[in-house]
């Protein structure tokens, strides 16, 4: 609920005239077409599902047959085609499949539909056919040398002094480090100390270990995705092919204008994704040589560890946002200058580093990046805003959804109630996935066609409804927010380690602090605040201080922060803080959640980032932190969510762990607990003990069977530093806890810290740490932060929404995914004359219930906004906010 609203009556009312729509159109704001648009979405605007060739031989006569059906039935309004499976005919490539595909070419451009080129068969992308394809390694079998690497380490402890010998394993050297055990002194053997293909070395006195890293042929046939050059041949045998076919089809306006790839990702190779020319590309990129930082991939090498990691995967990260994606974007250009889309696969993963890299830098060379929503409850939902803010921060119109696969047959209203999150959350193109050459032999559900008996009634108004939501807002508009959230990329790749205990395919290693994923939801789903992921990057290089905001400066999208949150850090980049320091110096609203950051990502600047954090936020203890045995790998349900106050969230172990699992709270001094209540989801807890640690090993403290929705333990009052529950077993899937709360003799929970008081400076700045960031506490920091708000709701409604500008019009996108209707209004900042476009039926409200009113210094338009369940509306209107952007 915004601050009051519901309390105090306006200051004044200001008349304002209610304009129809035509009006508009003879100002010149809108033109006649835009109405007449909305009401029927040309087919430009219209959704291109994917098309899978499954696993049949497909003939021209029935592609032509099936899409003349699509467009006319569906309303489609193209397709991406995609072979896919084993028993696809025509072979892949050949003459025969060209004149399939170039009947498909042909009706496209007759029907006036497009297509978006899928850049080979089957996924994920990179191998031509190897994978959900035929089997046939296309792009291995013509360039073996050019497939993934892995990076492999090899060690042995050593006790010198001795003379040491041994043979280097096979592969390309990277680096050969000794490093004591004692005082972690490195020292690089890579070329003094390697002779004839053996490592030959005089160990000093100490206990060594002898580690030699070697980049190795993986045998995984994608191609490199960090190679540009071993990327550069695989669109030469796949995207090329097409375009030499089809060429004057190629290019926007044109029958082919978009290329589609699919789930690259970094954690193949066991998560260790490597290239052979990795230590050049470093040198030539930060002037020295990167051979002693290669420990800290596996291990803790000291102080320098959370640098180290920064420097080597943050240029894993930049050698595959310029290796796989950059490669088809050029291609793209040099090719008819049309655009690339694709996504990663696990996108929802909390640690990106092993996943996708930087799941914000890996869109910027790529026009238009793009997220997936397949399969389940994967928690996909929580990192729309990281992909569309990737979008933001690089200046780019478009973000793309491959959406509904996998899903099953699901409802009609969950088809609206998911794209309307996605486009409230910046998503506005969506993918539909999928429509099924044979709809007999569907892999993954829903077929989204006229033959699915579920869908074929609703669909074209279905079309209708995205089109009418492209139409609106695929635009090269700037996006307003006045909340920047730090991308806590720093920090997450300073805690990233290979080879983590969560495996490859979950990311490897949680990284305790992170929390930017629930901030996000909280103030897109609970707060309803927009708000835009600043990426590191970025705010170095694009944003400024300039009065007391922070400015996101590109030249289109310009974004001006008053209020900026930094999540939960460890390691920050020193440049980052010293700009946030700035900002709160000029007047700005700063709000750190969870942890505050003590490590630096550059070298030599612990110190600097210490003493600024205190001046910035006092003296703050270090609050009590929640660790688990394990953490379900969609994301989301980590321990840190069973100290945060709130039923609704929850630690879930990883899928599967019914046995030993354990949630520990860690007080970082010693604390004397009486008492514990555990709240547990789902009641699958038939064994599990309390646990305190003393005189280094965990001692029992109370036990018993089931714990069920509230569950108390007393018991002789113990001290400790750290207390856990221990589960011994559930009677089914895995252990799942709401709360861990663990009491002293006064009834004080210790599994919490309550926040400190905030500091304001004299140009009004403020800072304020929120340890347990609820959505109760965070509200309340941003009503104290910032008195008018770009859009606020008068009552505690779950309405999200997007708000973009381009030239004098501004459009909002106001979505209701619940099934309650709602009823309330909306406090829009500036001067406003609306209207209501509803994209379900096409209608437009020129004249709403409306009136423009002062908020001390600010006009804000009071508008009565009236929502059913899972429905949605634009709000538009030509005036300008009467602020000075």
């Amino acid at each position: 609920m915004s601050k009051n609203h519901h309390m105090h009556p306006p200051r004044s009312i200001l008349p304002v005239p209610c304009l129809f729509a035509w009006s508009l159109v003879l100002l010149g704001i809108l033109r006649a077409s835009d109405v007449e648009d909305f009401m029927n979405p040309p087919l430009r605007f219209r959704p291109k599902p994917l098309w899978f060739w499954n696993n049949t031989t497909v003939t021209a006569s029935t592609v032509a047959d099936q899409m003349r059906q699509a467009k006319q039935r569906d309303g489609y309004g193209g397709f991406g085609i995609l072979p896919f499976g084993g028993k696809f005919k025509p072979s892949y490539l050949s003459e025969e499949y060209f004149s399939v595909y170039g009947e498909a070419v042909r009706v496209s451009k007759e029907l006036g539909t497009t297509l978006c080129l899928y850049d080979e068969y089957g996924f994920p992308s990179g191998s031509a056919g190897a994978i959900n394809g035929d089997g046939i390694p296309r792009f291995a079998n013509a360039y073996p040398d050019d497939t993934i690497k892995r990076l492999d380490k090899h060690e042995e402890i050593v006790t010198g002094p001795r003379f040491y010998q041994k043979d280097l394993p096979a592969g390309k050297l990277m680096a050969c480090v000794a490093m004591e055990s004692r005082s972690g002194k490195r020292i690089d053997l890579s070329k003094d100390g390697i002779e004839g293909g053996k490592i030959r070395w005089q160990v000093p006195e100490g206990k060594w270990k002898i580690m030699s890293f070697l980049c190795v042929k993986d045998g995984d046939p994608n191609v490199d995705y960090l190679n540009y050059d071993a990327c550069r041949k695989f669109v030469g045998m796949t995207h090329q092919k097409y375009f030499d076919h089809f060429g004057n089809e190629f290019g926007p306006g044109k029958t082919i204008d978009g290329v589609f790839f699919d789930e690259t990702t970094l954690y193949r190779a066991k998560g260790r994704i490597w290239t052979g020319n990795f230590n050049e590309k470093f040198e030539a990129r930060h002037h020295f040589s990167p051979a002693l930082l290669y420990p800290a991939l596996w291990c803790d090498i000291g102080l320098d560890t959370q640098a180290a990691r920064n420097l080597m995967f943050g240029m894993r990260a930049e050698l595959y946002a310029s290796g796989f994606a950059k490669c088809v974007q050029d291609w793209c250009r040099e090719h008819g200058g049309i655009a690339a889309t694709g996504h990663q696969d696990q996108e929802e993963i909390i640690n990106p580093c092993n996943v996708s890299g930087d799941l914000m830098k890996c869109f910027k060379h790529q026009d238009i990046p793009g997220i997936d929503k397949i399969g389940g409850p994967r928690g996909t939902e929580a990192f729309y805003k990281v992909v569309s803010s990737s979008a933001n921060n690089y200046d780019k119109p478009l973000v793309m959804s491959e959406t509904y696969g996998a899903l099953g047959n699901i409802g009609v209203d969950q088809l609206y109630q998911i794209a309307m999150d996605q486009y409230a959350k910046g998503v506005n193109l969506l993918i539909p996935h999928a429509v099924w050459y044979d709809p007999g032999n569907v892999t993954f559900l829903p077929e989204l066609s006229w033959r699915n008996p579920i869908y074929n009634k609703e669909l074209p108004e279905f079309n209708r409804y995205l089109g009418r939501l492209n139409l609106m807002l695929q635009n090269n508009a700037r996006h307003v927010a006045d909340i920047a959230v730090l991308y806590p990329i720093a920090s997450l790749q300073g805690s990233n380690h290979l080879d983590g205990p969560l495996g490859f395919y979950a990311g490897g290693v949680a990284v305790p602090e992170a929390d930017y994923a629930d901030v996000g939801t909280v103030l897109s789903d609970v707060i309803c605040r927009d708000f835009t992921f600043l990426h590191p990057e970025v705010l170095d290089e694009t944003c400024e201080v300039k009065g007391s905001s922070l400015w996101l400066n590109n030249p289109v999208n310009r974004e001006r922060f008053p209020v900026f949150i930094m999540p939960g850090h460890q390691t920050i980049q020193w440049s980052n803080l010293r700009k946030i320091k700035s900002f709160y110096d000029a007047g700005g609203k700063v709000i750190a959640t969870r942890k505050l950051p003590s490590k630096s990502a550059e070298f030599g600047h612990d110190d600097d980032v210490h003493r600024t954090i205190n001046e910035m936020f006092g003296e703050v203890s270090q609050p009590p932190t929640a660790s688990a045995s394990s953490s379900w790998s969609a994301g989301g349900f980590d321990a840190a969510n069973v100290n945060d106050l709130s039923e609704e969230t929850r630690w879930n172990a990883a899928d599967g762990a019914r046995q030993e699992q354990w949630l520990e709270i860690d007080f970082y001094g010693e604390r004397s607990v009486r008492r514990t209540v555990v709240s547990e989801a789902f009641g699958r807890i038939n064994s599990y003990e309390i646990q305190y640690w003393n005189q280094g090993k965990w001692n029992t403290c109370a036990k018993g069977t089931s714990i069920g929705d509230r569950h108390e333990d007393v018991f002789p009052e113990v001290r400790t530093s750290k207390l856990r529950l221990f589960i011994h077993s559930v009677t089914s899937d895995s252990p799942s806890i709401r709360e861990f709360r663990v009491y002293d003799r006064e009834g004080v929970n210790l599994a919490i810290a309550s926040a400190p008081p905030p500091r304001i400076n004299a140009e009004g700045g403020r800072t304020r740490f929120l340890p347990n960031a609820t959505a109760a506490s965070l509200r309340m920091e941003l009503d104290q932060a910032q008195q008018v708000y770009d859009v606020e709701w008068e009552s505690e409604v779950s309405v999200r929404y997007i708000h973009k500008v381009q030239g004098q019009r501004h459009v909002y996108f106001f979505a209701n995914p619940g099934k309650s209707p709602v009823r309330t209004y909306a406090r829009l900042r500036g001067r406003h004359a609306p209207q209501l476009w509803n994209p379900h039926t096409g209608k437009i409200v020129a004249s709403p219930q409306f009136e423009v009113i002062r908020d001390g210094e600010t006009e804000v338009t009071r508008l009565l906004i009236e929502l059913g369940g899972e429905s949605s509306v634009f709000v538009t209107s030509g005036s300008r906010d009467s602020r000075r952007e």
